[in-house]
C-alpha cells in the first residue's frame, strides 16, 4: 500500500500492440468483404490498456516489456500515446530489427469484437531491466498471463518482498504455469478459467484451481458479473453494472487495472471488484479500446448512483 496521500505505483508487464479498429455491421463470412463505417488507430495490449486505466483512475503506472526497433512506426506511435497518458516508459526494452505487434479488429454494433494479431515470436526472448530498479517504490505488479517466460523471476521476487502480483488471464493457462503459484491474484475470464481447469462450469473451475494455487481467484463473465472465492473458500458474486455496450475491446484489461489500483489503495477484494466492474462498464459505453477507459470521477459517480449493486452469494445450482 502506498503512503497516505501518495498515489500507488503499479508496474504493468506485457507487450504493447498497435490496434487498427474497424466498425462493421457484421463480421464478413470467409472469403467475403465488408465495408467499415469507421477506422481508428489506437494503442492496445492487455497490460498497456490496464496501465492507461490505472493512470486515468489516479494511480502511477509504469510499463515494462519488449517493443520493436527504435525506428519502427508502431513503437513510435505507442510511445507517444503512453507519454500523453502519463505512463512511465523508462523500463521498455527496444529490440533491434523487430516489429511491435499489430492487430486488426472488427467491432460489431453490439460491441462484440473479432481480431487477428501478429506478434514476432522473438519478442518473448526479451530480458527485463534489473529487478531492484523495476520494483523500487512499487506497490503491485500487474502482468499479462502470456508473459511468464520473461517475468516469472521478477514476480517471485515481488511476492517475497510482499508486493502483490495480479495476473490478468485472457487465455487458457497450463496447470504447470509458474504464474499460477507466483501470483497473489488471478483474474480469469469465464472461458479461460473453464479451459484452464478442464470443466465447463465457472464455480467448479474456480474450486478446482483453488487446490493448485493459494492465489485469490475470480472469473469475469461480462454482463453476468464476476464470480470469485472469498477468504473462506466460499463462492461470491459481484454484479455487473447495466450499460448499453458499444465496444467491449479492452474492457477486461480496464477491469484488471482498476482492480489492482483499488487493491493497492487499501480496498479489500469486494471493494476492488465492484470498483473494477464500474470502470469496465463505463469503458464499454464508448469506442476506443483501452483509450476509452474512464476517469476516476466517472467511476465514483457510477458507484454512487448504484448503491444496491453490492456483492452477493451466487444461487445454489
Amino acid at each position: 500500500m502506498a503512503a497516505p496521500g501518495i498515489a500507488p505505483r503499479i508496474l504493468c508487464i506485457g507487450i504493447p500492440v498497435r490496434d487498427l479498429t474497424f466498425r462493421v455491421e457484421a463480421v464478413p463470412e470467409r472469403g467475403c468483404k465488408a465495408n467499415a463505417s469507421h477506422l481508428a488507430e489506437i494503442c492496445g495490449g492487455n497490460a498497456l490498456n490496464a496501465a492507461i486505466a490505472i493512470a486515468r483512475l489516479g494511480g502511477r503506472a509504469a510499463f515494462a516489456g519488449p517493443m520493436g526497433d527504435a525506428g519502427e512506426m508502431s513503437s513510435r506511435f505507442i510511445l507517444d500515446r503512453m507519454a500523453t497518458e502519463g505512463i512511465e516508459t523508462t523500463h521498455i526494452v527496444r529490440m533491434p530489427g523487430l516489429m511491435t505487434p499489430v492487430s486488426a479488429i472488427m467491432i460489431e454494433p453490439s460491441g462484440e469484437r473479432t481480431l487477428t494479431i501478429y506478434r514476432d515470436p522473438v519478442l518473448w526472448t526479451v530480458k527485463l531491466p534489473d529487478t531492484d530498479e523495476l520494483l523500487a517504490d512499487c506497490q503491485a505488479v500487474l502482468v499479462e498471463s502470456r508473459c511468464a517466460s520473461f517475468c516469472i523471476d521478477l514476480c517471485d521476487k515481488a511476492r517475497r518482498r510482499g508486493i502483490a502480483v495480479i495476473v490478468g488471464v485472457d487465455r487458457a493457462m497450463a496447470l504447470t504455469d509458474e504464474l499460477l503459484t507466483a501470483a497473489s491474484h488471478l483474474l480469469f475470464a469465464s472461458e479461460q478459467v473453464q479451459q484452464t481447469a478442464g470443466v465447463t462450469d465457472d464455480s467448479e473451475a474456480l474450486k478446482r484451481l483453488a487446490g493448485l494455487t493459494p492465489a485469490f481467484l475470480a472469473a469475469t463473465r461480462g454482463p453476468n458479473g464476476t464470480i470469485w472465492l472469498n477468504e473462506a473458500g466460499a463462492l461470491e458474486e459481484t454484479p455487473a453494472f447495466p450499460v448499453d455496450a458499444v465496444d467491449t475491446l479492452g474492457a477486461g484489461d480496464v477491469f484488471h487495472g482498476a482492480f489492482t489500483l483499488r487493491l493497492t489503495e487499501g480496498g479489500d477484494a469486494r471493494e476492488a471488484l465492484r470498483f473494477a466492474a464500474a470502470a469496465a462498464a463505463l469503458k464499454c459505453t464508448r469506442h476506443g479500446g483501452g483509450l476509452a477507459a474512464p476517469q476516476r470521477i466517472e467511476v465514483e459517480e457510477l458507484l454512487r448512483s448504484h448503491p444496491r449493486l453490492a456483492p452477493s452469494s451466487p444461487p445454489r445450482l
